[in-house]
């Protein structure tokens, strides 16, 4: 896509790169992956065949591992419709089904035009939003790009100086203001400077907000407002940013961040701290946004493209395939 790859700094490394991805990923998935695995062990013991009875203990399992109610039902539904009669068979089906809910409809992606691309990224508080927007700086600019970040979270003690300290790490520019400024108002001097300055990114931070306050909610509609005023057809993404030890919680979340400002895609973080990865799952499939990074640490380099199939096999892989 020209000037701007979607997936910032993605890695072209080699085989032994990608498996020591695939390592990390696997570690952090490993208190969720715990679950589905003694679970399924529980439901297929030595000998027992798949009939109507193990796949609604099935079902329950994939609702205790925060798949959704509605995602573990359309799941069952197509295992069901399969007749399987052998645990590997079904596992192999529930691999693939898990990779098609894991892989929405690809939406038409918005086409860039001259830079700036502008980025919005919300989310409730604590999720990890400015942690995300400091990895994702430093991707773009392994990638070669100029990139700005925009202080928009003004009324959070420190949020502007914990940007900074990202804006540093990474190579970053930085715009802010005095604590208690207008967040529209910061937002729409980022995408000047960014103009005036030939920026290739700006990432525009903000403070956290419960989905359910309407009058927060209300407020960030005018930063996004008062970013398209200054560039049309800006933002180009909005990003949330989600806590997967919320659970279920974080699929409230993201219908209602959707429903107020079409969303572009999802980071998913702390997958490191919880057995509720199962969640990846739910919201890919009934809010119907793309998965776009997933956060597996505290390091710089602790983001990662989302990839269904590695998810997966992340997810499903037996312990004692590794040797553990």
């Amino acid at each position: 896509m020209g000037w701007f790859s979607r997936s910032p700094g993605a890695s072209t490394g080699g085989e032994a790169e990608r498996a020591g991805l695939f390592a990390r990923l696997r570690d952090r998935l490993a208190k969720t992956r715990r679950g589905l695995r003694e679970g399924l062990g529980r439901i297929f013991p030595g000998g027992r065949t798949v009939d109507a009875a193990a796949l609604e203990e099935l079902e329950e399992l994939l609702i205790t591992s925060d798949l959704g109610v509605r995602t573990a039902t359309e799941l069952i539904a197509r295992l069901s419709a399969a007749r399987v009669a052998q645990p590997a068979e079904l596992e192999r089906l529930l691999r693939e089904a898990l990779v098609a809910a894991l892989t929405p409809p690809a939406a038409a992606a918005p086409e860039p035009g001259p830079p700036p691309w502008v980025v919005l990224v919300v989310g409730v508080n604590g999720t990890g939003k400015t942690t995300t927007i400091g990895k994702l700086a430093a991707r773009h600019v392994r990638a070669g790009r100029r990139v700005l970040l925009a202080a928009a979270d003004t009324f959070r003690a420190a949020a502007g100086e914990q940007l900074a300290v990202w804006a540093e790490r990474a190579g970053a520019e930085l715009i802010r203001r005095p604590e208690g400024s207008d967040p529209a108002a910061v937002a729409f001097d980022a995408v000047s400077a960014a103009l005036a300055r030939g920026i290739d990114v700006v990432l525009v931070d903000t403070a956290g907000r419960l989905h359910t306050k309407t009058n927060l909610m209300e407020e960030i509609k005018k930063i996004r407002r008062s970013i398209a005023k200054r560039l049309p057809g800006a933002p180009h993404e909005v990003l949330l940013v989600l806590d997967a030890t919320t659970g279920q919680n974080a699929l409230s979340q993201a219908r209602l961040f959707h429903e107020a400002l079409g969303l572009t895609g999802i980071v998913l973080t702390k997958l490191d701290g919880t057995a509720k990865g199962g969640i990846a799952v739910a919201v890919t499939r009934e809010v119907g946004v793309p998965l776009r990074y997933l956060g597996i640490g505290e390091a710089i380099e602790d983001l990662q493209d989302f990839d269904p199939e590695a998810f997966v096999e992340a997810l499903l892989e037996r312990d004692d395939s590794r040797g553990a």
